[in-house]
């Protein structure tokens, strides 16, 4: 079934703040941008689609199970897993290797598009949005390295990933990050009818989020909100008790920001008992629609520098993360990237090891 065109969404501009009366700006829908060197065909390069004539994959594209995705919860963790350009095949339309994991080469609105598209026909799925700290991570890790690429859609939050794409030769569109998506998939949700379950943050944020949600799209349906305490995922009864209320509450889009991995092992589980919903890994993304987080500016966002407006208002918490962790993996990053085109090297057809440690 090829891939509707809605109409161009009226959205809340990320500049002004959330809540109180609707004031909307229009946001015109671009087309995924192809990459012009597509990694050669083969069964290391998944298939190439477009948004207009796609038409969206069956869960059974891949074989890849979220029973398989969340292993590190029990034993035989990682076993039977496939390649990440096999098992990411289901709704990509153009990806490409950045840092080590696929990406697909998506705008936003190309990822309200198909969203709508698969949940129209019956069919979930799952969006990661990597940046340099899940890919640093997933660089080390096998295991969360398939969980990442695994996902239906995988977007660029963060703006090094960008930069590299760009340094390759094969520029991605721009990020798409889980703090925007949040507000859009709202929209789309609010405009179909479809019910939308809120998961994260410390005791009252989710409620609070929800609540800024609705102010801006008063139709939206919101079936469920849970702020689970931090361990609960420790075990399985926490788990299993955090599962049963999304479950029992039936929602069609479910954003969950407990940080990676935490957020995509639990939606991996989530994945086998809803799998028409859509799972919206977005970490801080519901911290900042309640307002409990401030988020930078437009014009850092848009110039990189969203991670040093974090980190002037957490450094206890974020210092270590961004300077000593994740500051020199983009630097090498960037720097392998840019060698590589300066040697003419060709694009590779599946995510490069240069970076796993």
């Amino acid at each position: 079934m090829p891939v509707p065109h809605d109409p161009p969404r009226s959205r809340r501009s990320p500049e002004r703040p959330r809540g109180g009366q609707d004031t909307t700006a229009t946001a015109a829908v671009r087309p995924a941008h192809p990459s012009p060197h597509p990694p050669p065909a083969g069964p290391s390069s998944p298939p190439r689609r477009t948004p207009e004539t796609a038409e969206p994959a069956t869960p059974t594209a891949h074989a890849f199970t979220p029973a398989e995705v969340a292993a590190p919860y029990g034993p035989g963790a990682g076993e039977g897993v496939p390649e990440p350009a096999e098992a990411a095949a289901g709704c990509a339309v153009g990806r490409m290797a950045v840092a080590g994991v696929w990406v697909d080469v998506v705008t936003e609105d190309d990822v309200v598009r198909l969203v709508a598209a698969e949940l129209a026909a019956g069919r979930g799925g799952r969006i990661v949005t990597p940046n340099v700290d899940i890919c640093r991570l997933a660089s080390r890790e096998p295991e969360l390295r398939r969980l990442v690429c695994s996902a239906e859609l995988v977007v660029a939050d963060g703006m090094p990933l960008v930069w590299a794409s760009r340094l390759l030769g094969t520029p991605l569109p721009g990020r798409v990050t889980g703090a925007d998506l949040i507000w859009s998939l709202s929209e789309l949700a609010a405009a179909r009818g479809w019910p939308v379950y809120v998961l994260g943050g410390p005791p009252g944020v989710a409620a609070k989020a929800a609540g800024e949600l609705t102010a801006c799209h008063p139709q939206l349906r919101v079936c469920g909100v849970d702020a689970p305490p931090y361990g609960f995922d420790a075990t399985r009864e926490g788990r299993d008790r955090v599962r049963r209320k999304v479950v029992a509450a039936r929602p069609r889009i479910v954003f969950v920001g407990l940080g990676f991995p935490r957020q995509d092992l639990l939606i991996a589980e989530l994945r086998e008992e809803l799998p028409g919903a859509w799972f919206l890994g977005c970490g801080a993304a519901i911290a900042f629609a309640a307002g409990a987080v401030p988020r930078a500016p437009g014009w850092m966002r848009r110039a990189g520098l969203e991670w040093a407006f974090r980190l002037v208002g957490e450094p206890g918490r974020l210092a270590r993360r961004y300077l000593v962790d994740d500051l020199p993996f983009a630097a090498r990053l960037l720097g392998d990237c840019l060698l590589r085109r300066l040697r003419g090297a060709p694009q590779a057809g599946e995510p490069s090891d240069a970076l796993r440690t």
